[in-house]
């Protein structure tokens, strides 16, 4: 992924901040009340997610017609859904932007959906290490032993972890 640079950024309307939560609570259910606030920015960009600015820090994305939080804002607002938890020995991949495959997952939620946003985190202290879209359902997943399971979207340290604002 190259550099992200945002093109223009403004204030989203009431409708808009509406249909965003909407959106959001769809993915997360009544967790998307972490994420309200007074002002809430899109920043367009030149990549193919829609990033939103809340209080000024990149805590949203959409992807196609999915909402979710970027790793910052499950660091910010950690949830307890849609995980997959992966070993010590698969965070260094999955920091470098490495897809997730079967043999480093150890535990994944039950409400993990094929085609839905997830959060990856690591099993030791439960922080979120990438954002991915599931290949397959929860227990799909939990009876897979071997190939990708989450493709990685989004990560610490890639462009949208270092976007600066």
């Amino acid at each position: 992924m190259s550099k992200i640079i945002v093109k223009k950024r403004h204030s989203i309307r009431k409708s808009q901040l509406s249909q965003l939560m909407a959106g959001l609570a769809d993915e997360i259910g009544d967790a998307a009340t972490l994420f309200a606030a007074e002002r809430i920015e899109l920043a367009e960009t030149d990549s193919d997610f829609e990033l939103y600015l809340v209080n000024k820090k990149p805590l949203l994305m959409r992807h196609g017609t999915w909402v979710f939080p970027t790793v910052r804002g499950l660091i910010e607002h950690p949830l307890p859904l849609r995980r997959v938890v992966v070993d010590q020995g698969a965070v260094r991949f999955v920091v470098n932007g490495a897809d997730i495959m079967r043999p480093g997952i150890v535990a994944v939620s039950p409400d993990v959906r094929a085609g839905s946003p997830v959060q990856v985190v690591e099993e030791r202290h439960g922080k979120p290490l990438a954002i991915g879209v599931a290949l397959l359902d929860a227990a799909g997943i939990e009876t897979q032993e071997k190939g990708k399971s989450v493709r990685n979207i989004h990560y610490v340290g890639d462009d949208i972890w270092n976007l600066e604002i």
